[in-house]
């Protein structure tokens, strides 16, 4: 290195241990903040949960108690909370499950325990027979879990007495439907404020991660590129907690009289939220066949890396419009414009139609391009159009000449 460019501290250890420490405190405060950005989220998201929780806990003691006699119920407040904690999904589906595997948690326990007695080992042999009856009934995780849980507790906590089985059954029963009308009556969560917190966390880095995309494919930068691929596989759970989400949302204003007023606006919002979900999972097909295209030295003309900016701004765009429920005119043109700059990416209609474009791309960038345009349609669909007029506008802007 030229003497000019050495660092003014390279002869003082102390000087770069301190700058050393300072560049571990800068990312220690950073990786703070993020955790309590990420926790304040996760509470605004999923504090109403606990209301409903200790709500519904309370109606259930005090309905098995006052109302079924009995000094101590047990199931009812357990099942209660167990609905309410299935909040983010089917409700209806998840109560039937969970009373199903109350059902099988009984029958096991007060069969085998009065002839077994109280024990570790009478424990483990309970839970086992449960659940193996629950999956041989090819049921959930939800069933499954208070299989086993009702067995702990029918092995744990009660004496092994005979013809026990239908009042605490009753008694589960009235802890389901105790958490569903806390859920859904008395505390419904609201709808599309719920989805947009969702969402919030899927959308925003998937279109840093396709602007990052972009720069590293200008660069032909692999690293930069697998980094954008990996951000885009890590939202896998977060697209998975928004689809539980919407089908939350669509049950709340489906039963909870309080929501109904929401359906239509509703309705919108959530069909235009499943397309653009469904064109995020293309957006990761597109990373993955761009990074093996950097990998493997492809050609990657300038149009492709304007193009998935173009789409990531799009994207923002759509959002905006869907949120306030505004005409989505200038986020089609975003959308098109990018389809167009793709098409010139590949190159122009060739006179052989056995080979319909003079490729400028290689084999990973014309399945990239394919999955570009799979992302388009169902963020035109987003916007809202139907299927087929998506499709059209497609293919007239990838191919304008055959439609000349």
């Amino acid at each position: 290195m030229p003497a000019k460019q050495q660092p003014a501290t390279g002869g003082d250890p102390s000087a770069r241990e301190g700058s050393r420490a300072g560049r571990t405190w800068d990312g220690l405060r950073e990786r703070m903040r993020h955790l309590l950005r990420t926790r304040a989220w996760r509470l605004r998201l999923y504090g109403l949960l606990s209301v409903q929780a200790g709500v519904a806990a309370a109606l259930a003691w005090f309905v098995g108690f006052q109302f079924l006699g009995n000094p101590a119920p047990v199931l009812a407040p357990t099942t209660a909370v167990g609905i309410v904690a299935a909040s983010m999904g089917s409700r209806l589906r998840r109560t039937i499950e969970l009373l199903i595997g109350v059902v099988l948690g009984l029958a096991v326990g007060d069969t085998l325990m009065p002839f077994f007695g109280i024990g570790a080992w009478q424990t483990g042999v309970v839970v086992v027979l449960a659940i193996i009856v629950a999956v041989l009934l090819k049921g959930g995780g939800s069933l499954l879990t208070q299989a086993g849980g009702t067995a702990v507790l029918i092995a744990t906590l009660e004496p092994p007495v005979r013809d026990l089985s239908i009042p605490r059954f009753v008694d589960a029963a009235v802890g389901g439907l105790v958490g569903l009308a806390v859920g859904l009556l008395l505390v419904p969560i609201h709808p599309q404020r719920t989805v947009r917190r969702l969402a919030e966390p899927v959308i925003d880095p998937a279109v840093t991660a396709l602007h990052d995309l972009a720069a590293a494919l200008r660069l032909r930068d692999l690293d930069g590129a697998q980094r954008s691929l990996g951000a885009l596989r890590l939202l896998g759970p977060r697209l998975v907690a928004l689809d539980d989400g919407l089908n939350a949302a669509q049950e709340v204003v489906r039963l909870a009289p309080l929501r109904w007023h929401e359906r239509p606006s509703l309705s919108y919002y959530t069909d235009a939220v499943r397309h653009m979900e469904r064109s995020l999972y293309s957006c990761r097909g597109i990373a993955r066949r761009l990074t093996r295209a950097v990998l493997d030295d492809e050609p990657l003309p300038e149009e492709l890396p304007a193009a998935i900016d173009l789409l990531a701004v799009s994207v923002q765009t759509l959002r905006c419009a869907i949120r306030t429920q505004a005409e989505p005119r200038e986020a089609r043109q975003q959308i098109l414009a990018a389809v167009e700059l793709v098409g010139k990416a590949q190159g122009d209609v060739a006179s052989d139609p056995t080979r319909p474009h003079t490729h400028r791309l290689g084999y990973s960038g014309m399945i990239a391009a394919g999955d570009f345009r799979t992302s388009a349609h169902d963020l035109l669909m987003a916007s809202g159009l139907d299927a087929r007029e998506a499709v059209a506008l497609v293919r007239r802007t990838a191919d304008p000449d055959e439609w000349d």
